[in-house]
């Protein structure tokens, strides 16, 4: 092969070249969207540390944030697969819910699928934690094979298909428990995943945020699995022609996403020490702000496990900061509505900018 150059062909031009020669807005609006989520983090964090250094600064509250997000940081991990993938989940938010009730239930013999279980009928006993838990596990893993089967094989679009799933689960979970939050009745086990510590310092739901965190990170990364799912999000047509199965693939990163949204529902009922039946809906919203944000942070509008764990500490540390300055509750909405739209926006802008490259 030649290696010379055709003198009548234009001359090539270096992208970083080009990258720099463009105009300052649009190489703000680059900056922006790749960084606009740390400098939110960081500036938030900030102000609150300036305006309330004795209550946002405590190391307690600090590490309460950090406790805090676990489970709704859990449930956006799993919403991150399946975005990856190039499909949506808007049952997420439910399936969290009814875990916690379901779970509760298990323990204490309560509803239909605990009594089933070998619970009571008076709620006196239920299945050992250790047990109680893989159910409800498995069960988070059906609800993603469901979405996944009526996603790919009956071709009907991610999100009508998880919005009616979604709302059956909802269904299901006003049925099992008829609207009732189920206090939990065991022997003080379940609410040690929220309150115990690793060697008295470490709460075990940071230590269970980080194996998912890195579980996921992993996942994505560093397995056959990931690529695969990288590869059908990208393009699902020339993922096919390199012979990966992309139905398979897509109903794995739906299970995937079910079984982190049961894992966060879970761990939220352990901190509440109740099964309620609306506890993890809020996490739709948040999840996918987290989501969102993470897709324009580092990185030019790809999902990916750590910048959504940076938007989970964007999102929760504004929740934290209205709190600690008793801001009514409808801000915390207003709070995620307006951040869901900002990240999205951002997530265009830094899509749109390498497009343009």
């Amino acid at each position: 092969m030649s290696n010379k150059t055709d003198p009548g062909a234009a001359p090539a031009v270096d992208a970083a070249f080009l990258k720099k020669s463009r105009p300052f807005h649009l190489q703000a609006l680059s900056f922006g969207g790749k960084y606009g989520t740390v400098v939110v983090l960081v500036g938030m964090t900030l102000a609150f540390f300036i305006a309330a250094p004795t209550t946002f600064g405590s190391p307690g509250n600090l590490i309460a944030v950090l406790t805090n997000l676990a489970p709704g940081a859990i449930v956006a991990i799993g919403l991150t697969i399946v975005l990856v993938a190039g499909d949506f989940d808007l049952s997420v938010g439910y399936q969290a819910s009814i875990a916690g009730v379901f779970t509760v239930g298990l323990l204490s013999g309560l509803g239909v699928l605990g009594v089933a279980a070998g619970g009571s009928p008076d709620g006196t006993t239920g299945l050992p934690l250790w047990v109680a838990i893989p159910i409800v596990l498995v069960i988070g893993c059906i609800f993603g094979l469901v979405n996944g089967f009526v996603v790919t094989k009956l071709g009907v679009n991610a999100l009508i298909a998880t919005l009616g799933t979604g709302t059956i689960i909802f269904a299901v979970n006003l049925l099992y428990g008829n609207g009732v939050t189920y206090a939990v009745r065991d022997d003080g086990s379940f609410l040690q995943l929220s309150l115990g510590k690793l060697f008295g310092v470490i709460p075990y739901p940071i230590i269970i945020l980080v194996i998912f965190i890195v579980g996921s990170w992993l996942l994505l990364n560093m397995t056959k699995l990931g690529q695969h799912i990288k590869a059908v999000g990208d393009d699902s047509e020339a993922a096919r022609r390199l012979g990966i199965n992309v139905s398979r693939t897509r109903i794995l990163a739906f299970m995937f996403t079910g079984f982190c949204g049961t894992a966060g529902g879970i761990l939220l009922a352990a901190s509440l020490g109740s099964g309620d039946a609306n506890a993890g809906d809020v996490y739709l919203l948040q999840a996918f702000a987290a989501a969102f944000l993470g897709s324009a942070a580092l990185r030019d509008g790809e999902f990916h496990i750590v910048g959504t764990i940076l938007g989970c500490l964007t999102v929760a540390v504004g929740f934290n900061g209205l709190a600690i300055f008793s801001a009514p509750a409808f801000t915390q909405y207003l709070f995620a509505g307006g951040l869901l739209v900002v990240a999205v926006a951002l997530s265009t802008l830094s899509r749109k900018y390498v497009s343009d490259l």
